[in-house]
């Protein structure tokens, strides 16, 4: 029988256990994000079919223990299916993250180009280890994040930014969706960024 071979218990089986551990933990990944941002009705469906797949895999171990390739393949599952859930969480960018920036320069150009871009921008004069610095504070959707990270850097590329999850926000002002991708504005304009 088949399922009684050589080729199924060495091969098969643990490749099937491999690819249910990386569904199972890029589903939970991408869970913890949405339970993470509040999210109320995907986090538990998720959840259903990570544990499902999860008890599909542990219950084809549990029926071969001596079989090593299986614990194997459990392990790897493990480790690629971490890497591929965070790929995924990477591409949806889900969410609403702070850029907090930190500059000693004039930021009037910087300022400007993320208002251009229809950015809010809070502007804060502050004072430095050095001086006199610019705090400047932009909430965004995180799918636009690499477009305010080219404005920082093509009009002050030492400026200090860092980044933060914001849970929620309750008003804004957010770039009209019809973006074009890859492109950053410069003086109210598109032009394709690096």
């Amino acid at each position: 029988m088949f399922f009684d071979s050589e080729l199924f218990r060495w091969v098969i089986l643990p490749a099937l256990i491999f690819v249910a551990r990386i569904l199972d933990v890029s589903i939970g990944t991408i869970r913890i994000v949405f339970v993470s941002r509040g999210n109320k009705l995907i986090s538990p469906l998720l959840g259903f079919f990570e544990v499902l797949i999860w008890l599909l895999a542990i219950g084809q171990i549990m029926r071969n223990l001596s079989n090593i390739a299986c614990y194997i393949a459990y392990g790897g599952g493990f480790a690629a299916g971490t890497f591929i859930g965070l790929m995924i969480e990477e591409r949806l960018a889900i969410g609403v993250v702070l850029v907090r920036i930190v500059t000693g320069k004039d930021a009037t150009d910087l300022i400007a180009n993320l208002r251009a871009a229809q950015y809010g921008v809070t502007n804060i004069e502050a004072r430095g280890e050095s001086g006199k610095v610019d705090v400047i504070y932009t909430v965004i959707h995180r799918r636009h994040l690499t477009d305010v990270i080219d404005i920082i850097k093509r009009f002050n590329p030492r400026a200090f930014y860092s980044i933060e999850n914001v849970r929620y926000v309750s008003e804004g002002i957010f770039p009209p969706q019809a973006r074009p991708r890859g492109y950053i504005p410069v003086f109210g304009r598109w032009r394709k960024g690096k």
